[in-house]
């Protein structure tokens, strides 16, 4: 299958290129930056912003299924959430693109704040308020779309390995046991949803 992966360059978006790659999927990867990405006949590359439509249909057109993993180490400018989730939904608007969309914010997003243990409270509080702030209003976005959308918020990150056993918890409740998870098996979860979805519209929690 054709998947278009949008920040792609670093992290969980790295991980989907390259486990995609492996599965034999034709991979369309976005970045502003390419340079540690591989050469291989199934991937397209292309340079540039997430927030920029005309960029964004270049990346999305034939597209079975869509994966976001936009990030930023900005904390003070935390726009690129919104903007792409904006950008996103015009585009898929334009292309009439009716395909799953996997966009990974984080657990601590939209109402799941409500559930975050003392810890993981304070870390947001203290280092990560904005971008959790504007991770919940890029949420509101995709849910408010007409997009075929399924949100995942995956608990704390690591870069471990993979190890395809992980937790997927789709309720909310109080002392969620939502342990660290390495970025290689939050890629791996989004490109098995990819391939047979099984939660759109839902916003499942994912840890290890």
């Amino acid at each position: 299958m054709n998947i278009s992966i949008i920040g792609a360059s670093a992290g969980i978006g790295r991980q989907a290129v390259l486990q995609g790659l492996e599965r034999g999927h034709k991979v369309t990867a976005l970045s502003r930056n390419m340079e540690n990405m591989p050469e291989h006949n199934l991937l397209t590359k292309i340079s540039g912003s997430a927030t920029s439509v005309a960029i964004l249909k270049r990346v999305l057109a034939g597209a079975d299924a869509v994966i976001v993993t936009v990030g930023t180490k900005d904390k003070k400018d935390t726009s690129l959430f919104v903007e792409t989730a904006n950008a996103l939904i015009k585009a898929m608007e334009e292309l009439d693109l009716n395909v799953p969309v996997l966009v990974v914010t984080g657990f601590g997003a939209g109402e799941s704040k409500n559930y975050l243990n003392f810890f993981m409270r304070w870390v947001i509080r203290l280092f990560l308020k904005k971008q959790y702030q504007q991770k919940s209003k890029m949420e509101a976005l995709i849910k408010g779309s007409g997009l075929k959308w399924q949100i995942v918020r995956p608990g704390m990150l690591t870069n471990g390995v993979l190890t395809e056993r992980y937790q997927i918890l789709s309720g909310l409740t109080k002392a969620m046991p939502l342990n660290k998870i390495s970025r290689a098996d939050v890629a791996h979860y989004l490109l098995s949803e990819a391939e047979r979805p099984t939660r759109m519209y839902q916003t499942p929690a994912i840890g290890g």
